[in-house]
């Protein structure tokens, strides 16, 4: 396949159609965008030497324009010297000379034009290829978004399924079973009725004995 028929069927072709039925549209792009590079290579090679061969051309027209002049003063040199063989000789070397110059002019202009469509197509082709590596980051983008939606999706699935809700009913289960047990532990016990006497019985003996204190102490007081 030539450069140029590469070019435009780059060129012309529908890339978010291409994209859209590709099975794999970030791989389709990496492909698209290396095809239109190496493209993009060549037409700048291309036009550089098309540059160079206008430049070669250029150089011999001005050395044939320089011996069409040559021959042009030897032909006017002739007549002032009444030699009109000389001169009919000189005006021939002009003639041809002047035939080769309009033949390298023509070249030049082929070479212009030439230049020109190349550096057209290397601008319409870099606009592309702009285009496409900005469509290469939306695509990585969306699908780095639709794999973490994914992966999101599928979390919830799983959180929404049986086996998980049971081990999480089991699970809420036994933090109330702890959190009621950690209650328990904090209410008092009410004394039953048999406990209220002996502490009442308690209390009395207790009483008793700091009586029996307290007299033996006055009693040593007073002996004193």
């Amino acid at each position: 396949m030539g450069i140029f028929t590469r070019f435009r069927d780059i060129v012309s072709a529908n890339m978010n159609s291409m994209l859209e039925r590709a099975e794999d549209p970030e791989k389709m792009i990496k492909l698209m965008i290396h095809e239109m590079e190496d493209t993009l290579i060549e037409l700048k090679s291309s036009c550089a030497g098309v540059i160079a061969g206008q430049k070669k051309i250029e150089r011999k027209a001005e050395e044939i324009t320089d011996k069409r002049n040559l021959w042009a003063d030897r032909a006017e040199l002739a007549v002032s010297k009444g030699r009109d063989d000389l001169a009919r000789e000189a005006l021939t070397e002009k003639r041809r000379y002047s035939q080769v110059a309009e033949s390298l002019d023509n070249e030049i202009n082929e070479h212009s034009g030439l230049i020109e469509q190349y550096k057209e197509d290397i601008v319409e082709l870099e606009n592309k290829l702009n285009n496409a590596k900005e469509k290469k980051r939306t695509l990585i983008q969306r699908h780095k978004r639709a794999n973490g939606k994914k992966r999101a999706q599928e979390e919830i699935r799983r959180s929404n399924s049986s086996d998980t809700m049971v081990r999480f009913d089991k699970l809420e289960s036994r933090i109330e079973q702890m959190e009621a047990e950690a209650d328990l532990v904090n209410i008092k016990r009410k004394p039953t009725l048999e406990e209220h006497f002996e502490d009442l019985a308690t209390d009395e003996e207790i009483e008793n004995e700091l009586a029996k204190m307290k007299a033996a102490q006055y009693s040593n007081d007073n002996d004193e």
